[in-house]
Order: structure tokens, then sequence, then C-alpha cells
């Protein structure tokens, strides 16, 4: 069974070396120009500050990250007031829906079961699962036939075991009990590739733990049946109006070049 395209996303040509910046907007599918709900007050916005490079504190404890600049930008192409707040990540959705705040910016999967409390944007960003090779190697791109014969490290009953079982058969699985211990291995030549989240593989990469050792090797996997739908900016159910306007500022973002910008900002090692 051949591997999946998995709905890639599009993505523009690199703006800097070995930086790729996903889109996730269809061109030939535009919102018309929404206003958004006329209200007295400012926009409030729920984050969460633990969690970089999508959203943590700055050096002076204000909130930050990929996910905070890109919400506001938005505020700004919406000429709204608008406020940013961080809470602890378990407490945001319930924030939410106790009319703490109007709208969660965060790393919360968009899945059946959020739906059916909030609404939510098209997803801005997703995880998309990525393999990761050494540099010196000079192992294939992987394909089912590739990988036949070769290592993989994955994390052991995750997402990614699973695909890479069902989609690549003839690799040779190695569970790991976390991905730290799988990308140690790697480092050390112990597996040939690994298979994980792409974007902890980036920021591993990126970083001084992995000794320059290592790439991103292949293209991206994003199929929603294993690696979920992303992330989008959470309203609730009865805020129709100030959804479709994120929507649409969402894409005028995108479209002026700002998402580009804050993308490049936020991961010099693009997990795309």
């Amino acid at each position: 069974m051949a591997p999946l395209p998995a709905l890639s996303a599009e993505t523009q040509e690199p703006a800097s070396p070995g930086v790729t910046i996903p889109n996730f907007w269809n061109p030939r599918s535009r919102l018309e120009r929404i206003e958004p709900p006329q209200t007295a007050r400012a926009i409030r916005f729920l984050t969460d500050d633990e969690f970089p490079p999508l959203h943590f504190a700055g050096p002076d404890g204000t909130p930050t990250g990929f996910v905070v600049e890109l919400v506001r930008a938005v505020c700004e192409r919406l000429s709204m007031s608008c406020t940013i707040q961080a809470r602890r990540f378990d407490t945001l959705l319930d924030a939410l829906a106790d009319r703490q705040g109007d709208v969660v910016a965060a790393a919360i999967p968009l899945t059946p079961t959020l739906r059916s409390r909030f609404l939510a944007t098209r997803p801005y960003f997703r995880w998309p699962a990525r393999f990761a090779s050494r540099t010196d190697k000079g192992f294939p791109a992987p394909s089912a036939e590739a990988l036949a014969g070769k290592s993989v490290g994955v994390v052991g009953g995750s997402a990614h075991a699973a695909y890479l079982k069902a989609f690549f058969p003839k690799a040779e699985g190695r569970d790991f009990t976390d991905l730290a211990t799988a990308e140690g291995a790697l480092r050390r030549g112990d597996v040939d590739y690994v298979f994980a989240d792409g974007l902890n593989l980036a920021l591993w990469i990126g970083g001084i733990d992995s000794s320059n050792c290592c790439a991103l090797v292949g293209g991206d996997y994003l199929e929603n049946r294993y690696f979920g739908e992303g992330i989008g900016l959470v309203t609730r159910r009865e805020d129709t109006a100030l959804s479709r306007a994120l929507d649409d500022a969402l894409q005028r973002v995108w479209d002026e070049g700002k998402y580009a910008e804050l993308y490049l900002r936020f991961f010099p090692v693009s997990p795309f």
C-alpha cells in the first residue's frame, strides 16, 4: 500500500534558504470582505504562554509567538481593539465558554468534539509528520521501496508509528518511549530515520541538541485521520459574525505576506 499524499499543504517557494512556508488557503476560494461585529469593548483573546514557538512569554512576560503575533496582525487587518491574556492551557476552552474571553488562540487541535461546542476558523497551522535522517549517510528520500529494510525510529503507540506500519510496511519500525530518545538514537546513527511530528523535529534539528547531525528529508504528511486537522481561532457558537470576520482576516494576512513574515521569524527551520 503506497503512503497517502496526505492532503499536503500547498507551499510557496522558499522565502529564504531552507525555509518553506505552508499555504493552507485555497486561492480559488476567497471570502467576501466581512466586517467584524460592532462592539464597544476590545475583543479578548485567550492563549497559553508555555508552548514555543507558537505561544510563549517574551522577555518582559508579554505573550508572543507565532500564534500571538498572527492574532495581532488579524486585529490590525480588522481595525479591532484586542487584548491577549495568557491562561493555563487546560483552562482555555472552559474560560471561553464562561465568557471570560471571546477567542481562543492556542494549539488546541480541531476535533469533532471541539466543533460540537464551539466554532473555529479554517486551520492556520497544522502539524506535518516528517522523516529525518543523518546528513552524512546519503539515505534516499523516503518511499515505500526506499525504506525497505531501513530502521525507522518512532514513538511507540503514536499516530506516526501506526502510519509507518500501514504505509511503509517494509520499513523496520523501532519503538521509543519518547521523541527525545528517538532523536538521540538518530544522532548516534542507531537508526536510519526518525518519523515523527515535523514541528518538534524541526526545533530539534535547529537546536544545539542535534549537534547539526540531521535534516528533514522527503515531504510532509498531513493525513487528517492520523495527524488531525490542525488549529484555528476558536469562538463560541453564537459568535458567527466574529468567526467569519476572523477567517476573512486570516486570508488577508496570508495574501498580504504578513503570514510569511511571521513564519520566517518563528520557524528558522520549517517543519514543512
